[in-house]
């Protein structure tokens, strides 16, 4: 085939736009999203792109006003420009600092606990592994949660503060990111789903680069969960349930769609208030609590009590519940570290399966012989 020279430079100009656009396809399908595996939580979702992960965190605290967008970007990832507007994270972390004692387990799970370079009123923190590394000075107090220690963080200089928010008003996160720190705001305090709490394990697995372990981690959690599931699925939920103690001139029990009532429905427990809608929880009158549970037959405390003796002492009226003069009193708050910190705060959230067994422990014992009570504890 003979080709004038206009004709020949008009065919390698469009041979040229065939490979462009080929090219421009390939760095599409690069991109395309492999999915959201992010399954039980309603305030987590993470997209893995290649060379990426665009992670989303909604409603990061009560009526918040706000949602954030962080970009996950590994070695040599390359980040369109449409995403260039949201904070961009290196990934994999060398150093962090976290917040909230939540995060702790997650850490260790994934075998990352030594990134940890500071944490507030480390005093907080129960887990042993953890607390030789503060012990040891690897572990720096950044001060309070209200209140960091800006002077230290920025001598600390972590890849990443992840922390949370209360309200729309966060003067102390908005003067770390001006301080150039890179601060992500995480909610998994918010999560009502007892899986869905656990499930941000994979936050973590994502800025360590360890997604396939926290994938497997969190997947053996859902197994166990749904087994202990299986345990009472023919049971009856026959026990009537009184949850929560006097604050101050108020009693606050958990909401029907609270992570607290959540666990009480699966273990098949007749939560006496089930049926009140709503999350978080609600400050009731002794008296409304009384006629309401005077006749439970059991009765889970909120706060730290050794026995039945230092609850009645701290208020008089409880003898009048037949839980209490039954002696069918637990509380998952007892149970401490060194330092005086709750393990059930602690670890709770990422192990749900522990703790509805502990649950179904309670209510169906006959279910669970072999099993030691994990965060529970009877009052004798």
């Amino acid at each position: 085939m003979n080709l004038n020279p206009v004709k020949l430079s008009f065919f390698v100009l469009i041979l040229m736009l065939i490979g462009c656009k080929k090219n421009e396809e390939n760095r599409t399908k690069t991109a395309e999203i492999v999915g959201n595996f992010v399954t039980y939580s309603k305030s987590l979702a993470i997209f893995k792109h290649e060379g990426y992960s665009v992670v989303k965190v909604s409603n990061p605290w009560p009526n918040a006003n706000k949602s954030f967008t962080y970009i996950l970007k590994e070695k040599n990832g390359i980040i369109p420009d449409s995403l260039q507007k949201y904070t961009t994270i290196t990934v994999p972390l060398q150093s962090i600092v976290v917040t909230s004692t939540t995060n702790i387990p997650f850490l260790e799970m994934l075998g990352v606990e030594k990134s940890l370079v500071g944490f507030p009123h480390t005093d907080y923190v129960s887990s042993e592994k953890t607390r030789k590394l503060i012990d040891a000075g690897l572990i720096k107090n950044v001060g309070q949660n209200e209140k960091l220690n800006m002077e230290r963080l920025i001598d600390l200089a972590p890849n990443l503060i992840v922390a949370f928010g209360v309200d729309n008003n966060n003067p102390m996160i908005d003067n770390l990111q001006k301080s150039g720190l890179k601060v992500l705001i995480q909610a998994d305090w918010m999560e009502q789903s007892p899986l869905g709490k656990a499930e941000w394990i994979k936050l973590f697995g994502a800025l360590f680069g360890k997604e396939k372990e926290a994938k497997t981690i969190f997947d053996n959690i859902v197994k166990d969960y749904n087994t202990a599931l299986l345990s009472v699925q023919n049971s009856k939920a026959e026990t009537s349930v009184l949850y929560g103690s006097m604050y101050q001139d108020q009693w606050f029990v958990a909401k029907g769609n609270s992570w607290v009532a959540q666990f009480m429905k699966d273990a098949k427990s007749n939560y006496l208030w089930k049926d009140l809608e709503g999350t978080g929880s609600l400050g009731l009158s002794f008296e409304n609590i009384l006629d309401k549970a005077k006749n439970a037959g059991c009765w889970i405390a909120a706060g730290h009590y050794e026995s039945l003796a230092e609850l009645g002492k701290s208020n008089p009226h409880y003898s009048q519940f037949d839980a209490f003069k039954n002696k069918n009193v637990y509380t998952f708050e007892s149970k401490v570290g060194a330092r005086g910190g709750t393990i059930y705060y602690e670890l709770a959230p990422s192990r749900p399966d522990l703790v509805l067994k502990d649950y179904i422990k309670i209510f169906h014992p006959e279910l669970l012989p072999d099993y030691t009570l994990t965060f529970a504890q009877k009052l004798n």
